[in-house]
């Protein structure tokens, strides 16, 4: 069985573990930018912010209990992505921002390996199971291909046989004084396929 080759671009290969770092510096970037419309030192944009984190911190608890860990997973990131909103927004100084910028950054990747590891496990095991299924369909097909293989010739075989044996039954009958009692008076069952001369 001949499988395509597919080679994948190392952008490809990269992209999603650039992911967490990508969302973390958005949101940085989207606070900072919202601190300088406004938002610095803003007591309702601040409690805004909190208010909508610790919303989506219930909601993850939630979830979580309910039995929907991803749908659980991404109500505490976007409960994490506000909180770092609402300080990097509130805050007059870069120091603090950045601080929470590394340490959401962290924790990202710290979740996104768990997940990762757990696809990773679940990729080899599904190749392992396609290559087991590969390599007993494989061995079925060998064993097929020897049995078939086998049939036709003994097939072969017994038609050559045959076709000997009716030329040299033939060739017998031909020769001068040839008496097909005489083969049965030895023992050997009658030819059918011979006509008895009349005596």
């Amino acid at each position: 069985m001949n499988e395509p080759i597919v080679v994948r671009h190392w952008l490809t290969l990269a992209a999603p573990k650039a992911v967490p770092a990508v969302a973390t510096t958005t949101v940085l970037a989207l606070a900072r930018i919202w601190n300088a419309n406004g938002a610095e030192h803003s007591v309702g944009n601040a409690a805004l912010m909190a208010v909508l984190a610790a919303g989506a911190a219930a909601g993850g608890a939630s979830l979580a209990r309910a039995g929907e860990p991803v749908l659980a997973a991404t109500g505490y990131a976007v409960s994490g992505s506000l909180a770092l909103a609402g300080v990097a927004g509130y805050s007059d100084g870069l120091s603090l921002p950045l601080l929470l910028w590394a340490l959401a950054t962290a924790l990202a990747y710290c979740f996104a390996a768990r997940h990762w590891r757990q696809d990773r496990r679940e990729t080899v095991a599904y190749e392992r199971h396609v290559s087991e299924r590969r390599e007993e369909h494989a061995h079925t097909e060998r064993v097929e291909t020897i049995r078939a293989t086998a049939q036709i010739e003994v097939a072969r075989a017994g038609g050559a046989y045959a076709e000997q044996l009716a030329q040299a039954l033939v060739t017998r009958a031909a020769l001068p004084g040839f008496d097909p009692t005489a083969l049965e008076s030895a023992g050997l069952p009658e030819l059918p396929s011979i006509e008895r001369k009349s005596p």
